[in-house]
């Protein structure tokens, strides 16, 4: 009877992880991680416009981890999604088309909407359809936009989700460099939304490292979001305080200075901003740390001359988180 309950078990367990990786007509991808530097550039112009913007839906298995492979869904490819990027008082014309080698439904719910459903019923497309909708944005800030497709915790657990910012007028001050991460949640169960296998920056393990580099004095800016889908992030970054942070990502209030770590609800944000006064490699984490052996943990390199007026000891290898 022992052998018989071990077996199930296992059986059951394979059943779970096969759960996340169906469709093997699907295109395997060879790295679906967003590119924290890859971000359109701070609007210069004056006066608000009508801006179109073209999202694909496709689904492809691409690594999420050493020798494990994940079926995502994503926009444009890639988790999270395009980092969209327009201004207070525009008109945006999204188009969303869902690939026709796609198996399932999609949509996008954008949080900058004002809007019944943020445009999730009027784009919700089948494999080989696209759809329109047109949106005032009528508040500045950074906002998450998903899949809302039922079940829509489902189609983010898979990676369907990224980052808008809504641009005041007159924009935000200017930085040296300007990163996007996004934290999420990947589960091996879809009918166990419970317990995730995975918790990583950018769709995958590792995705941060090699692709956020500063030099000694800059200025630096990161707009980190949580997909989600059931966790808060304590977002951290080992041996940096945050100058300045935008609470939830609100544009318009007085900021917090000074920073130790901030949360970023599911379907949240943040703005946090810095000057990296020392060399060296900093951990960007969720400050859970038990998250971290699932993934939470990125870098962040600084190069440049050391300051021993600010800090002086010993290199040690590793770290203490």
């Amino acid at each position: 009877m022992k052998k018989i309950i071990a077996l199930s078990s296992a059986i059951l367990m394979v059943i779970g992880l096969s759960l996340m990786n169906l469709g093997s007509n699907i295109a395997y991808s060879e790295n679906i991680a967003a590119d924290p530097s890859d971000l359109p550039a701070p609007l210069t112009r004056t006066e608000p416009q009508t801006v179109e913007i073209e999202l694909e839906a496709k689904e492809v298995r691409s690594e999420i981890a050493e020798g494990a492979t994940y079926s995502y869904w994503t926009f444009d490819g890639q988790v999270p999604g395009p980092f969209l990027r327009v201004r207070q008082g525009d008109t945006i014309k999204l188009t969303l088309t869902n690939n026709e080698a796609n198996e399932n439904h999609h949509s996008i719910d954008l949080h900058a909407v004002t809007g019944p459903g943020g445009g999730a019923e009027a784009t919700t497309v089948k494999p080989g359809e696209s759809k329109t909708v047109t949106f005032k944005a009528l508040n500045p800030g950074l906002f998450v936009y998903h899949c809302a497709h039922p079940s829509a915790a489902v189609h983010m657990s898979h990676g369907m989700y990224g980052l808008i910012l809504v641009e005041p007028e007159g924009g935000l001050p200017p930085v040296d460099h300007e990163f996007y991460v996004m934290q999420g949640e990947f589960y091996s169960n879809e009918k166990n939304l419970n317990e995730p296998k995975y918790i990583v920056f950018n769709g995958k393990g590792e995705s941060l490292d090699g692709k956020m580099i500063v030099s000694v004095n800059d200025t630096v800016r990161i707009y980190m979001g949580n997909g989600g889908v059931n966790f808060i992030s304590s977002f951290h970054i080992v041996g940096e305080i945050f100058d300045q942070v935008y609470p939830e990502a609100s544009i318009g209030n007085e900021t917090h200075k000074n920073i130790q770590t901030t949360l970023v609800p599911a379907g949240g944000a943040t703005i946090v901003e810095f000057t990296a006064e020392m060399p060296g490699d900093y951990f960007l984490v969720d400050h859970a740390l038990a998250r971290i052996s699932k993934g939470a943990i990125g870098t962040l390199t600084v190069l440049g001359e050391e300051n021993h007026a600010i800090f002086e000891g010993e290199e040690a290898h590793g770290h203490n988180h």
